[in-house]
């Protein structure tokens, strides 16, 4: 309560706890603590860039390379280097969502979050919102040094470059919620997953070659995946001037159905959790 306030005799200003506005109110609360963790390591953001600039550099000058062989792909656009940009969209918001809920569980932080006025709707949505502000920390950087050493301006891809990114990062929430849900199943003996659910999907989503090169029936597999119609999608504007709008609702209707799926584990498993008493139990 504020002491002038107090002294003054008035009302204290209640700020609203439910409905949208007190939701808003947690979230933001919960992002700018996040934030105030990020700004005091240095440590932090400097790993933010550094490894998306490192692949960065690798894959670039390996298709700095190939171009001088004469290859027509590496000659006709920046498909590697376009590859890497985007699929790192995917990796870094995917591990930003989880490893930011893992640290929770680390400091042993979750069960006082969680059994706050905070719901989970709402944790979900900071987590969300967060790996949004870090990929972009991290990538616009990284994206601009690509343009000015290898000449790759990934704003190229125009207009369906909004829309990649949407993708992309729904896919990577899915992912984070099944994630998440499985380590409040199992505890942090299943933290790996944080790290390594993403790369199940590298050889399927074809990042760096078309679904023709898999065979037939692993194709199908592979067009289960949104991701896959991204990288289609990105070579077909770089390589052949043309987006096709299709492969991007079917995207984006995958997502939708991933989204539900992934955020219906995350609450069952959540749920388990608090029944079994190991909420407040993990951690280090």
């Amino acid at each position: 309560m504020d002491a002038a306030a107090i002294t003054s005799g008035a009302e204290p200003v209640l700020l609203p706890q439910s409905g949208v506005l007190g939701s808003a109110r947690r979230i933001r609360a919960l992002v700018l603590r996040y934030t105030y963790l990020l700004r005091s390591s240095g440590i932090r953001l400097i790993e933010l860039i550094y490894w998306p600039f490192l692949q960065m550099l690798t894959w670039g000058f390996l298709q700095k390379y190939l171009a001088g062989t004469g290859s027509p792909v590496a000659q006709g656009a920046g498909v590697l280097i376009g590859g890497i940009l985007l699929w790192d969209i995917l990796f870094r918001t995917k591990i930003s969502f989880s490893t930011t809920f893992i640290e929770e569980m680390w400091s042993r932080n979750l069960g006082n979050l969680l059994t706050s006025p905070l719901r989970p709707f709402e944790l979900v949505a900071a987590l969300s919102l967060w790996s949004i502000i870090r990929v972009l920390v991290s990538m616009i950087p990284v994206a601009a040094a690509a343009y000015f050493i290898f000449g790759f301006d990934l704003l190229t891809l125009g207009l369906p470059l909004a829309a990649f990114f949407a993708v992309l990062v729904l896919t990577s929430w899915s992912l984070g919620l099944l994630s998440i849900g499985v380590i409040l199943r199992y505890g942090l003996g299943a933290e790996e997953l944080a790290w390594s659910l993403a790369f199940l999907l590298l050889p399927l989503a074809c990042v760096y070659y078309p679904v023709s090169v898999l065979p037939e029936w692993l194709q199908w597999v592979a067009l289960a995946l949104p991701p896959t119609h991204v990288f289609e999608g990105m070579r077909s504007i770089l390589l052949h001037h043309v987006f096709d709008a299709t492969e991007l609702w079917r995207a984006l209707a995958l997502n939708a159905i991933y989204l539900v799926i992934g955020y219906a584990a995350f609450s069952v498993f959540l749920q388990s959790a608090r029944e079994n008493g190991s909420l407040l139990q993990l951690g280090e």
